[in-house]
């Protein structure tokens, strides 16, 4: 399958590429290595086969999230080049 020139100028276009003729012509090559490959795929007798989700049958093994107080809010207020009573001062953000 053959993409035209004003195809890769139209795509770079949306992209917002600027390319040169040069850059053109090698994208236009790349472009139809790709649909090339793609129409090899559309030859493939796929019916019954599962599409994948995964590329592994492995399960992700998650910790089990748990709160663990660190620092009291009096400790981490202590060390603040500014705070009040319960909050840290900021200066104004314009």
């Amino acid at each position: 399958m053959r993409i035209s020139k004003e195809e890769i100028n139209k795509l770079a276009h949306l992209s917002r590429l600027e390319l040169n003729d040069q850059a053109v012509e090698k994208m236009q090559a790349d472009m139809d290595k790709i649909l090339d490959f793609v129409a090899q795929i559309e030859k493939l007798d796929l019916d019954g086969v599962e599409p994948l989700v995964y590329m592994t049958d492995q399960t992700n093994v998650l910790r089990e999230d748990t709160v663990v107080q660190e620092i009291t809010h009096a400790e981490a207020l202590k060390n603040a080049p500014d705070a009040d009573t319960d909050y840290f001062r900021v200066s104004t953000v314009k």
